[in-house]
């Protein structure tokens, strides 16, 4: 399959239109399963595997790609199932996640669709934490799984959740009369996770949802509360792909309401590269930061909170 980057132009104007590309392909059965053809480079058939010592076992190798060397997942044993067996003919996805580049081995790749983020639904609740679902949905009657590509990871190479001692001891004693409160909105349990972690570190509270729709259901319930949104929470962050409403769609909205005007937006996504950042303009978020890194998000929030209470004051 030929490089996905062809047609980023007409990529891009599915961004703040609550749209997205798919890449659907299949492991060793016959479910179906996708990821957001923005987090992809290109497919290939496998290209011959270096073995790594002492690798974790999800990681079936190294392979040298157009200049780099790249570590291959095997994406199958990365969600529970069995070891993808002849590499010979399955392929290889490379894809750019949490500031890497690295390749995840499947089995085939079906075809790229264009659908709504309204048609993503979040797993049902009887996936369970342990699911790596992080969204459903239905093409030609064929239910399609999205994986929680950043809980695969996390699995395999681990994620650092401590913010420096330096700067939660600053954040905390500018926090320690007026502990700020956020929204934080992200599909992935993983993600939710390090924020929190990361939040609760640096004394800011957090209210937490799945996804933009959520979000912003929870910004309007409480202004139907007669709260002051804009001094309730002086912040959001939020990842960009979600199920039913994206970061982009939920930034839009958020702005066109003025019973939220001042709140800053923080995007925050595993989508890393210079399109995101370019697109905060576009959309008037406040600032985007590839994930995960604990002590950019500390600083990044602490930043902006500043910069909200500064405006409240004026």
């Amino acid at each position: 399959m030929a490089s996905m980057l062809d047609g980023v132009d007409q990529r891009t104007q599915l961004v703040g239109k609550n749209r997205l590309e798919l890449l659907l392909f299949r492991l060793s059965g016959r479910q179906c399963y996708a990821i957001n053809v923005f987090k992809v480079q290109e497919a290939i058939p496998c290209p011959a595997l270096t073995k790594i010592p002492h690798s974790h076992p999800v990681v079936r190798g190294a392979a040298h790609i157009r200049g780099k060397t790249i570590s291959i997942f095997d994406l199958s044993m990365g969600v529970g199932g069995r070891p993808t067996e002849d590499l010979t003919k399955c392929f290889v996805i490379i894809t750019e996640y949490n500031r890497s580049i690295q390749g995840f081995l499947v089995n085939s790749i079906d075809r790229i669709v264009n659908t709504s983020w309204a048609d993503i639904l979040p797993p049902p609740n009887a996936a369970g934490n342990d699911s790596y679902m992080t969204a459903i949905t239905k093409i030609d009657d064929e239910l399609i799984e999205i994986i929680d590509v950043e809980k695969v990871m996390a699995e395999v190479i681990g994620v650092s959740n401590g913010v420096s001692s330096n700067l939660v001891e600053n954040f905390i004693s500018q926090n320690s009369e007026d502990r700020p409160h956020i929204l934080v909105a992200d599909d992935s349990s993983v993600a939710r996770n390090q924020i929190k972690r990361t939040m609760d570190q640096i004394g800011v509270d957090t209210t937490i949802v799945r996804d933009g729709e959520e979000a912003l259901q929870q910004l309007r319930a409480w202004a139907d509360d007669g709260i002051d949104v804009s001094s309730h929470i002086s912040m959001i962050i939020s990842d960009i792909e979600m199920p039913e409403m994206d970061g982009y769609t939920l930034t839009t909205e958020v702005r066109k309401d003025p019973r939220f005007q001042g709140i800053k937006i923080l995007l925050h996504s595993s989508m890393s590269g210079e399109f995101n950042k370019n697109m905060i303009e576009q959309i008037d978020a406040d600032k985007f930061i590839p994930k995960f890194s604990p002590d950019d998000l500390a600083s990044t929030v602490q930043e902006l909170i500043e910069e909200w209470r500064s405006e409240q004051i004026a």
